[in-house]
Parts: structure tokens; C-alpha cells; sequence
């Protein structure tokens, strides 16, 4: 496994071991049982959202008033009701933080921690700790579908142009952009020219680059390790990037990280974020273009040069084709207008 992935793991396992001393037994004895089936960040994950479940309880429902989250057991939760999750779903609607504004939770936030009590209370009745799974009988939050945001052929050219340029940039941006410019580019072109996930990318070591056969080796979700190929194009950034990288004598000689941030470091996530904002918004600044919307354009270009909606699903490394169909598919009437001309009859 990659350095970065190793080491973010026990990070995520590290916090889990905190926040377990202030959750209920019960829910240790949830996390305990799905340690093999899931990854420390989805557990991670969970804490935070039993966490508030518990405190939700605790502060709102009468029945439980002055109970503290890390006491309640198996017979607390056997008391919980249907109408008691109803509630738990209005409640998560809007809610005071530890500063005291109020927040809103979106609909896929709520449909996550609901996802997580669900998951909770279904185990506890598969191993005969609850009388009755209650989450059955209430409905989760209903997702609606959102457009699909991605770059067009014209934009993505004038974005990548504008990394080499530096036009439109600011003052202050373009004393930086001497330095930068190169990764950018190798970061950018490898986001538009295979697609790969932001964590994927951030996580990448030198090691894992493999110039002479246009191959790289990343970590998927869940720590499997794949090999994906790139074109001409992403292999040129890369060259021309690592080129650079090998020759500044200020990056340490035992550092194994392929992008690095401007201390010489592995870079992280918010960094490689910001840029994408940045040139982003020089080039389409009425769309809120993010590393995963360079992935859907990446994965539309794709699907419009194959018509194969599980090579797309291969290579984005979505285990179910119905999550790469919900949001592809909608590509679909251009192919068939397409496939309407190739027929002749005379």
C-alpha cells in the first residue's frame, strides 16, 4: 500500500480509538463487527455519525433527557421508535454547532448519517441485541438528481492553456505560478486524462509512475491497487513535471510522493482543490468545477468515444455500472443520433 494511504489509515484508526471512549459499548460492539467488512475511513465516518445520533437522543427526546451518550444501552436503543427517527431526520434538517450558528445539512449528508443508523440497528437485530429493526418502517431521505456539471472540449483546452499562460492570474498568483505551473499542468492533464479520484491522486508515489509503458499504479477505495494507462499527452505533463521535481535540491531524497506542495511535501487534498478553483474560474466562472467534475468530464469524453458503459465503469473504478449509468446515461441520446447516421440502406 502507498505511504499516504498507510499512513491516513492509522490516523483514521488512531481517531476511532478516541472518539470510541465517548460512544455507547454498543456502538463499539457495532464497529468491532463491521472491522472487516469496511475501510477505517467509513468507520471513521460512522463514529461521527453515532455521535450525533446519541447526542440527538440525548437533547431531544424526553424519554432519554439527561442521559449521557456515552451510557445508553442495547435497552435504550430497544426503546427508540419509528417517530423517534422521524424526528432524528427533521432534527438533522437544521442544527446549532458547537459555536452556536445554525447549520443545514444537505440531502446526501442526511441520507449518509441516516445510512449509518440503519446499518447500526440492522446489526444489532441480526445478533439478537434488539427486539426489532425500526429503521425498516421509516422512509431514508430522497435524493434528487442534480445536473451533471462538467467541462466542454473548448473549456478544457482553455484551461489547460491558461495553466501554462498564466493569464487572467493575479499579481500575487503569478509570483507563484513560475513555480507551480509544471505540477499544475501534470496534476490537471492527469485528472482530464484518466479520470482518477482525488485521494487516488494526492496518494500517487514516484514509484508508482511507469513512463516507458504510459502506466501508473493507484490505490483504489477499499485499498485495492490498480494499474491505469494514460496517453501521449498526460505522459508528456508527467515527463516534463518529474524532469523538474528531480532536479530541485530542496526535496529530500527519502520523500516518495509524486506531487508536492510548495515546502516540498506530499501535497494534500484542499491544496489540489484550490488550484483546480483557481484556473477553474478563469475559464468558466458561472460553473463550480471541483477535481470530481474534472473526473465526470473525463468519464463523459470516455463514454462518448466508446458507447461502453462498463470499460467507463472499469476505469473509474465504480464497483456498481448503475452509479456510472446515473451519471452517464444521460449522454446516451447523443450516441443513438449518432448511431442513426451509420446504417445506409442504399
Amino acid at each position: 500500500m502507498s505511504t499516504y494511504f498507510y499512513e491516513r489509515n492509522l490516523k483514521a484508526n488512531q481517531k476511532i480509538k478516541e472518539m470510541q471512549k465517548q460512544l455507547p459499548d454498543c456502538c463499539n460492539d457495532f464497529l468491532l463487527g463491521i472491522e472487516n467488512s469496511s475501510s477505517a475511513l467509513s468507520r471513521l465516518g460512522y463514529c461521527y455519525d453515532m455521535q450525533t445520533f446519541f447526542t440527538y437522543l440525548s437533547n431531544e427526546i424526553s424519554k432519554f433527557e439527561g442521559k449521557k451518550v456515552k451510557d445508553f444501552t442495547y435497552q435504550d436503543i430497544n426503546r427508540v421508535t419509528d417517530v423517534d427517527l422521524e424526528h432524528y431526520l427533521s432534527y438533522l434538517n437544521s442544527f446549532q454547532g458547537k459555536d452556536g450558528r445554525m447549520y443545514a445539512n444537505s440531502e446526501k449528508t442526511k441520507a449518509r448519517k441516516f445510512a449509518c443508523i440503519r446499518a447500526m440497528f440492522k446489526f444489532f437485530f441480526k445478533k439478537n441485541k434488539i427486539d426489532s429493526n425500526v429503521t425498516e418502517k421509516v422512509n431514508p431521505p430522497k435524493l434528487h438528481e442534480k445536473e451533471i456539471i462538467r467541462l466542454e472540449v473548448d473549456e478544457v483546452a482553455n484551461l489547460l492553456d491558461s495553466v501554462e499562460s498564466g493569464n487572467k492570474l493575479t499579481k500575487q498568483q503569478l509570483c507563484f505560478h513560475e513555480h507551480t505551473k509544471t505540477r499544475d499542468m501534470a496534476i490537471l492533464t492527469l485528472f482530464l486524462g484518466t479520470g482518477i479520484r482525488i485521494s487516488e491522486l494526492v496518494g500517487l508515489d514516484i514509484g508508482d509512475i511507469d513512463i516507458s509503458q504510459n502506466a501508473f499504479t493507484i490505490t483504489r477505495k477499499g485499498g485495492n491497487r490498480v494499474i491505469l494507462y494514460f496517453g501521449e499527452e498526460v505522459k508528456q505533463a508527467l515527463i516534463d513535471y518529474m524532469k523538474e521535481r528531480t532536479t530541485n535540491e530542496f526535496v529530500e531524497k527519502d520523500e516518495k510522493a509524486l506531487f508536492l506542495s510548495m515546502r516540498n511535501k506530499r501535497i494534500n487534498v484542499r491544496t489540489v482543490e484550490l488550484l483546480v478553483k483557481k484556473y477553474s474560474k478563469l475559464v468558466t466562472p458561472l460553473k463550480h468545477i471541483t477535481p470530481h467534475k474534472l473526473r465526470s468530464t473525463y468519464g463523459t469524453n470516455l463514454y462518448k468515444e466508446t458507447g461502453d458503459i462498463y470499460v467507463v465503469a472499469d476505469v473509474l473504478g465504480h464497483k456498481d455500472v448503475n452509479t456510472t449509468k446515473k451519471y452517464y446515461a444521460a449522454i446516451t441520446d447523443d450516441i443513438r443520433k449518432n448511431a442513426a447516421t451509420k446504417v445506409k440502406l442504399r
